[in-house]
């Protein structure tokens, strides 16, 4: 579920774009590969070393006035990691777990922005790529620095709203100061926010709004850690996914791990390359990292019902992938491809209907997109789906 990454402004359908477009924050979930509006990307952070002259009105809060650009040669990226420096010298790498983002951040000796004293200053902002936010909260927590809300947003196609939540806890400095901002401005000491349809700082403008955390001089190495946990159904079960999947930030054991699982995906190919092009291998390699991608793996995180079936979302769009992704994954992960498809009737058990674009848990509603006859067909595929032993790689 968790797919860290930068965001870019303009063409962002996957939040980054290798082009030199301004990076203006880092979320935690991404859909790859889609086209039409950009999906997810909620909560955006974004970290500044300090504020001009310790005024918290001169750090900048808009997306268009804080995003940087890049520093060419920086990027570095393989799967389960993330790592990209901006301008203002702020390094950033990033991991993942299933539902839990772990970013460190590394600052320079000395803030690029004259008169800034070194007080790194994170925000969070209300918001997702495609800016759709019609309501959201936000509350921090001044003595130990964490920050939970969540927010309710519209898909990139189909029909409805969904509700996402975060969790967001910092580690490697001491908290200086909690606040909340809206627009260009700051408060201090101000711990919550609310943001109802029809408020002054909610559309026709989507203005912006969120939270900030301000820290003393990091403990080591310049360096603090960002932990986001998310969660489809409370922020308290954001909070406990990513206390059960992080219950400590060592950040590069982690990196470990995820590249360890990675391997484990892409190991079940051999290829003889046969002389081929570094380029071709590059595009191969990547191509299959990307088919396993999406659908995406929401089990446990489903807000509408509970039956014991696993629950994947993220179908873009089955009347395409059915020729391509799903059957390359069933044959390099047929463990996944069988789990998709019972999640698939379980939908169809409790919304009537089998889903073909299905995203953030909308409906894409395609009622001939299974030509097999009957309801009976349908619950008699439900039941011996269900009963099919669980296959291993």
């Amino acid at each position: 579920m968790a797919k860290a990454g930068p965001d870019v402004m303009g063409e962002n359908q996957g939040g980054f774009s290798s082009d030199d477009s301004p990076i203006y924050g880092f979320s935690h979930m991404h859909d790859s590969g889609t086209g039409g509006s950009p999906s997810l990307g909620n909560f955006p952070i974004f970290a500044q070393s300090g504020c001009p002259d310790g005024d918290l009105n001169a750090c900048q809060y808009m997306m268009y006035e804080r995003a940087k650009q890049r520093i060419q040669g920086s990027v570095h990226a393989k799967p389960g990691y993330f790592d990209i420096t901006l301008k203002n010298n702020i390094r950033t790498e990033m991991t993942v777990t299933n539902h839990t983002a772990l970013y460190r951040f590394t600052f320079p000796d000395t803030p690029t922005t004259p008169n800034t004293p070194f007080n790194p200053h994170i925000l969070v902002e209300l918001s997702d790529l495609p800016q759709t936010r019609s309501e959201a909260n936000i509350t921090l927590y001044a003595n130990s620095g964490r920050v939970t809300g969540g927010g309710r947003f519209s898909p990139s196609f189909g029909i409805g709203t969904y509700q996402s939540y975060f969790c967001l806890d910092f580690d490697g400095a001491k908290v200086k100061d909690v606040g909340v901002w809206s627009n260009t401005r700051a408060a201090s000491k101000v711990t919550s926010l609310k943001i109802v349809p029809g408020d002054v700082r909610q559309t026709p403008n989507e203005r912006p709004a969120g939270g900030w955390v301000q820290f003393e001089k990091p403990d080591a190495n310049n360096q603090i850690l960002a932990r986001v946990g998310m969660s489809f159904v409370s922020e308290a079960q954001a909070c406990a996914n990513a206390e059960r999947e992080f219950p400590t930030v060592a950040f590069d054991s982690l990196v470990a791990a995820a590249e360890t699982a990675w391997r484990s995906k892409l190991d079940v190919i051999t290829i003889e390359d046969g002389g081929v092009s570094e380029v071709f291998l590059k595009a191969f390699w990547s191509g299959v990292y990307r088919s396993m991608i999406s659908p995406q793996d929401y089990t446990g995180e489903n807000p509408y019902w509970n039956s014991g079936e696993p629950y994947y979302d993220s179908f873009y769009c089955i009347w395409d992938s059915f020729r391509s992704i799903h059957p390359l994954i069933t044959l390099l992960d047929p463990h996944s491809q069988t789990l998709m498809v019972r999640s698939l009737l379980d939908i169809y058990v409790h919304e009537g209907w089998l889903p073909d674009c299905r995203m953030s848990f909308c409906k894409g509603k395609a009622p001939c997109c299974l030509t097999l006859g009957t309801e009976t067909y349908i619950a008699q595929a439900t039941h011996k789906v269900a009963q099919m032993p669980i296959l291993s790689l």
